[in-house]
């Protein structure tokens, strides 16, 4: 049985209340590890371009108001 598997009977197992416990600790463990990746990609310069593209679009006024 992989690690996955172990947490899906494990999670089919919770009660209601401990599911949503589980469920609101995942989404904030979830955004955490988004939120160091979106770091670590800005550091690195990947996302470079497409803020090149979007302050070209802006400036050429391809953007609107929502």
């Amino acid at each position: 049985m992989t690690v996955i598997s172990e947490i899906e009977v494990a999670v089919s197992k919770l009660s209601r209340e401990d599911l949503s416990a589980f469920r609101d600790w995942f989404q904030e463990f979830d955004a955490e590890v988004w939120d160091k990746q979106l770091e670590e990609d800005i550091a690195a310069g990947r996302l470079d371009a497409f803020a090149e593209e979007a302050l070209r679009d802006l400036r050429e006024g391809r953007c609107t108001d929502l």
